[in-house]
């Protein structure tokens, strides 16, 4: 299907019935990163799966910013009339999902972030000068997207009034004492440091992240 919204059109799919889950992919992604998680989570929640702008099958724009991201999903949410959907995201995903809880907890009833950071240096250095290195060579949006942005802090944190479950994977490409920031800064937030994971094992093609959801969420 596929919707206008924020001057913008979106394709996505709905799967499943119950409370609604809404979920973000990341980087050069697109929303069949979840298919197989979202076949374990159908039985529990009525799941929106979109493609962010500039990416699957959603329209391309030039411009592609955090801000831009998080504006799209509140506004997706507006137009369907979507009542307090849980808001996950995956790596950018994750960070338009702290950015849009940040401006409209109102809207949303929780969210779960999983590999992001608040900055572009709480990326593992080696990992923010490689992007940085590409970008000296080609203009690349989606890489100047990661060396651009995001900039929360703590006063953006400050104004997240719903349940958080914050994640990373103990090999993830996020440095922990981000993560670890991330989750103090926010009041009614749940770390996870999962043991053994990298940024996207635990969640891309795979079911491990619909059990981490039905097991910790809603949290304690």
């Amino acid at each position: 299907m596929r919707l206008k919204v924020n001057d913008v059109e979106l394709n996505y799919e709905v799967i499943g019935e119950g409370q609604p889950l809404i979920m973000l992919h990341g980087n050069r992604e697109d929303h069949t990163i979840f298919k197989e998680a979202g076949e374990v989570l159908k039985q529990e929640y009525k799941i929106y799966l979109i493609d962010s702008r500039c990416h699957g099958e959603s329209e391309d724009t030039e411009k592609l910013t955090y801000n831009l991201l998080s504006d799209d999903v509140i506004a997706f949410i507006e137009v369907l009339g979507i009542e307090k959907p849980v808001l996950f995201g995956f790596s950018d995903g994750a960070i338009a999902t702290l950015y849009a809880a940040a401006k409209r907890s109102d809207i949303l009833s929780g969210i779960i972030v999983c590999g992001a950071n608040s900055y572009p240096k709480g990326l593992k250095r080696y990992v923010y000068r490689g992007i940085r290195l590409k970008t000296l060579f080609a203009k690349d949006k989606y890489d100047y997207l990661m060396i651009s942005g995001p900039h929360l802090k703590g006063e953006d944190f400050e104004n997240i009034k719903v349940p958080s479950l914050v994640i990373a994977g103990e090999k993830d490409v996020v440095k922990e004492k981000d993560t670890k920031f991330i989750a103090s800064s926010i009041k009614d937030s749940k770390l996870l440091i999962l043991k053994g994971e990298d940024h996207g094992s635990y969640i891309i093609h795979s079911t491990k992240i619909a059990e981490i959801i039905l097991s910790n969420w809603p949290i304690a």
